[in-house]
């Protein structure tokens, strides 16, 4: 049976999927930075966020085909295929979050949430067993899955492409193409027989005003999220940085022992992204041989060959270079942005160490602390969840 759609409940379902997107990815890259219970809401929230992204549009999507005959959808399977949708896209999200972002990891991520926008789709589609008998064709089914997976793929290398506002809106209308695509592809491949009943007398709520109400609610979700879980920036650092302090050895912020500096015409600052294989639709990335710092009231640069550990301040950060703590301009974000990952990892909120100069562990309190080669006794806090990780990291280095 062939099935007609209202055009402008079609764009209302991507332009759904593509603003839940948004806030998801946003929330989901916050996530390797993130500590304890922030860390677990950010975690709920990108997962949950998306789900109700891929949730909403599939049900738009449905409320916009025009059956020639009443439909009624069964509740348990509708709930069940959120459900699913949540679990396996919190799978995905937390599998791309738990470490450097490798090929192997991309692909994983994007197989598993894929394979969530495909089971969503199937298991909410038997809602429809009340009101008719169903067949799919395998050619469909398969290139559903594949389009799932695919644009899934792309979505995920896109949001970490680069912190920036563009690569994040293409990331978040890449996984809308994929939601979409995907339905609208499974839909084309299915037909209908719809069942010999009588029509129900009770009222019921018109699938164009239901569809408002559903976009309205799922607007109202992802709004929340964004308010509540993406962090100003101002407040944060200056609350990340306050806790660190006194952990941090007493040296002058511009000490007066020599400093390897560059002048402004052989710096080399690189060019930021956190991604690994560079973002699409933006310059691949080039690591920085330089970080600028300002003293005496100019702007000069520090070789990052020099550089033993960086800790952020509010919006700027402090370059630590085994004998003096150099005010940069950057945000530490930025800052790792444009380090080497496999020499420089995140080890704390408000932390970044050079591998290459841990000297050794050692405990103060509840905390973790790792030693730093320097020419006065410097340790740096190491978050709880990252000390084995980060021995790990030192260890196969080392290897």
């Amino acid at each position: 049976m062939q099935v007609a759609y209202e055009p402008w409940l079609v764009l209302l379902s991507v332009v759904m999927a593509i603003q839940g997107a948004y806030v998801g990815f946003n929330l989901a890259l916050q996530i390797g930075g993130a500590v304890g219970m922030r860390r677990r809401l950010l975690l709920a929230g990108a997962a949950f966020s998306l789900a109700v992204a891929i949730w909403t549009m599939h049900f738009v999507g449905m409320l916009a085909a025009r059956l020639p005959f009443p439909v009624d959808y069964l509740v348990f399977q509708t709930l069940l295929s959120f459900l699913v949708c949540v679990i396996v896209v919190g799978v995905a999200v937390f599998a791309m979050s738990a470490g450097p972002l490798t090929l192997m990891r991309l692909t994983l991520s994007a197989a598993l949430m894929g394979t969530g926008i495909f089971s969503m789709h199937y298991v909410g589609m038997t809602a429809l067993h009340a009101s008719a008998h169903m067949t799919h064709a395998a050619a469909y089914v398969a290139a559903s899955l594949i389009i799932a997976i695919a644009a899934s793929e792309l979505a995920l290398w896109l949001a970490t492409g680069q912190s920036g506002r563009p690569p994040m809106i293409l990331s978040a209308v890449a996984f809308g193409v994929a939601v979409s695509g995907m339905h609208y592809t499974a839909m084309a491949g299915m037909t209908l027989f719809p069942h010999s009943l009588p029509l129900s007398g009770a009222p019921a709520l018109s699938t164009d005003l239901l569809a408002i109400v559903v976009a309205i609610v799922a607007f109202c979700i992802s709004g929340i999220f964004l308010l509540f879980l993406v962090p100003d920036r101002a407040r944060e650092g200056s609350a990340e940085g306050a806790p660190a302090s006194p952990v941090l050895p007493n040296i002058p912020e511009l000490a007066g022992a020599p400093v390897q500096l560059a002048s402004a015409g052989d710096a080399e600052f690189g060019r930021g992204t956190y991604a690994p294989l560079g973002g699409a639709g933006a310059p691949p990335r080039r690591l920085a041989r330089h970080l600028p710092i300002e003293r005496d009231g100019a702007t000069q640069f520090v070789a990052v060959e020099d550089v033993v550990a960086v800790h952020a301040n509010a919006h700027y950060t402090y370059i630590f270079n085994g004998t003096a703590r150099l005010f940069c301009p950057l945000a530490i974000g930025e800052v790792e942005s444009r380090l080497d990952k496999s020499q420089f990892v995140r080890v704390h909120r408000s932390h970044i160490v050079n591998i290459e100069r841990v000297v050794g562990y050692r405990r103060s309190g509840d905390s973790e602390m790792v030693e730093m080669a320097a020419a006065e006794h410097y340790a740096v806090p190491v978050s709880r969840s990252r000390v084995g990780w980060l021995k790990s990291r030192i260890g196969a280095r080392a290897g």
